[in-house]
């Protein structure tokens, strides 16, 4: 990646400033994020003063990072990696940006900077003559499917030859940029085919009509065919009964009715006979065999006694006898394995929980809302006391909450300390950042 720098201090601006409506658009942006984290709004604040000037000068970071309360090395450095942001004056009526990434090469990129050359510039990051233009070649610009493209500020122009970025440099130069359709510039719809759709051109028929496919060329002569079927029944049919074995219903609809209630009455019947007598229910299950019931053995139908096994009969393999399934002894959980985030049981304190209201554990970082749970179990529920932690004290909650090694990895001594002794601003002093 090239070094980016500011550009040469005989052309920045002795100060910056934004418009009304751009300085109450950015105060309206910032206040969009939280309490402390008005900085995120630096890369919006910065694209809005290179949309409002054409580029981003050193007194435009400076006053971005007075409005953020940020150092300007931190501006600077957003500022420096983005390549959207331009160092140098651009343009004022285009600045375009050759795409020279493979697919845009492989369609022609290297003639659209051959008329870059002879129409703005010969370098790029050059004004022509007076002022109006200039050019650069950028890594993709997201338009690979219409290449080659180029964009100028804030649009896109694909599908182009050399001569029709001519035209377009020519009409920007002109002032009438805006008299240029951005996008493809032949053609076609954002990424379509190019001259209009060319499938699904007929327009639907009402009917839709179901395919025969045609007979095969040595298949015999087509039978004639079978009467017409009687018409259907609007009988409703029983219920958990498959098609193929549900009763034909005849009558009327009525009749229909009372036979299916009957069947249903007979299926039950059914039911609650197995029930009895300890026989399974065939009637739906044909062929059924072997039942059991709170783990009694059958033969016969009839209940041998709990815990023993009827004998077969000869010549006939037993399938009545459930096997038992092996007892399993499971070995005892090792407590040095439980997790604090799965244990649903809280620890045994192991502190006297001191007076007075509790201190918010999380801003410690490596501490989250279970584990300050955990830790407040413990009877830990002060910056104060993790401050004064000794190495036994570190050893003992390691081993109970299991941390493996967290307390001292992540440095929550000199956190507590810091929080207990000035809060958040005496955190910022000593890590340079805010609490988690």
């Amino acid at each position: 990646m090239s070094v980016r720098r500011l550009a040469d201090e005989s052309v920045q601006p002795a100060s910056f400033a934004f418009t009304a409506e751009n300085a109450a658009w950015a105060e309206k942006r910032i206040g969009l994020y939280p309490e402390g984290r008005q900085q995120s709004a630096v890369i919006p604040l910065l694209m809005r003063a290179q949309d409002q000037d054409g580029w981003v000068s050193r007194a435009t970071i400076e006053t971005i990072a007075e409005m953020l309360s940020m150092p300007y090395i931190r501006v600077l450095e957003v500022a420096t990696f983005y390549t959207q942001f331009q160092l140098q004056p651009v343009g004022t009526r285009a600045h375009v940006q050759v795409c020279g990434t493979t697919p845009c090469m492989l369609r022609g990129a290297e003639g659209l900077i051959e008329v870059c050359k002879s129409k703005i510039h010969a370098e790029p990051h050059h004004l022509n003559a007076d002022g109006t233009l200039s050019w650069e070649e950028v890594e993709c610009a997201g338009a690979c499917v219409n290449a080659p493209m180029v964009a100028i500020f804030h649009d896109t122009y694909e599908d182009l030859t050399a001569d029709r970025l001519g035209e377009i440099i020519d009409a920007f130069q002109a002032g009438k940029g805006d008299s240029i359709k951005p996008g493809p510039q032949i053609e076609r719809q954002y990424s379509s085919a190019e001259g209009g759709d060319t499938t699904l051109l007929e327009k639907p028929t009402a009917k839709r009509e179901k395919f025969v496919p045609p007979p095969a060329p040595d298949a015999p002569a087509a039978a004639a065919a079978p009467a017409a079927s009687p018409a259907p029944t609007t009988a409703a049919k029983p219920k958990d009964v498959a098609e193929e074995n549900a009763p034909a219903l005849k009558g009327t609809p009525k009749e229909a009715k009372v036979s299916e209630a009957k069947a249903e009455g007979e299926r039950k019947s059914a039911d609650a006979a197995a029930k009895a007598d300890g026989k399974p229910n065939t009637a739906m299950r044909e062929g059924a065999t072997g039942a059991e019931s709170k783990g009694e053995a059958i033969d016969g139908g009839k209940a041998v006694g709990k815990g023993k096994t009827a004998a077969p009969a000869k010549g006939a393999a037993s399938t009545a006898t459930r096997k038992s399934k092996p007892k399993v002894d499971a070995p005892a959980a090792n407590p040095r394995e439980v997790s604090p985030t799965r244990d649903a049981a809280s620890p045994q304190a192991l502190f006297a929980t001191p007076e007075g209201a509790a201190d918010d554990l999380k801003l410690i970082s490596g501490v989250g809302p279970v584990i300050e749970g955990k830790l407040n179990a413990l009877g830990i529920t002060q910056y104060a006391q993790i401050a004064k932690f000794k190495k036994a004290d570190i050893a003992r909650v390691d081993e109970v909450l299991n941390f493996r090694g967290r307390i001292e990895r992540d440095d929550w001594v000199k956190q507590a300390k810091a929080l207990a002794k000035g809060g958040a601003d005496e955190y910022r002093k000593v890590f340079g950042k805010d609490p988690r």
